[in-house]
């Protein structure tokens, strides 16, 4: 399990790494049905891309520690969550949104719960090493 916890936060932050990326080279184009959606939300969304780009890099560093910190892919995975979250409320208030939007919803209310299950996955690999190492004579 705590390799399966490294690999999936080190794809958390590559995949946003690259997603932020996307939407500031973009802007309006990296969203489906905002194409002609003027300036005001093209600045917004290359914003919001730069954000996802340190919220990617918040992933990778957490992924390159030993062990991998429990309380930072907490953090991480809450805050993925509170998106989904805001994607809900956007469809209580608005409706249906575009089905990649959906997706991407289904995604980031899914993923979450996951990464509170696999969470100190490393920790507690790493802990039970210290403890059969310090076992030996």
């Amino acid at each position: 399990m705590a390799r399966t916890l490294r690999v999936l936060t080190r794809l958390m932050g590559w995949s946003s790494v690259a997603i932020g990326l996307y939407h500031v080279l973009l802007g309006n184009a990296a969203i489906p049905g905002a194409g002609s959606a003027g300036p005001t939300i093209d600045s917004w969304g290359r914003f919001m891309g730069a954000s996802f780009v340190g919220y990617g890099l918040a992933w990778l560093w957490t992924a390159r520690q030993r062990p991998v910190p429990a309380r930072s892919v907490r953090w991480l995975a809450g805050v993925f969550l509170l998106g989904g979250v805001g994607r809900l409320l956007s469809l209580a208030v608005h409706g249906w949104p575009h089905g990649f939007q959906v997706a991407l919803a289904v995604i980031e209310l899914g993923l979450p719960p996951l990464f509170f299950w696999l969470a100190d996955a490393d920790e507690r690999a790493r802990s039970g090493d210290a403890k059969a190492v310090a076992a030996r004579p």
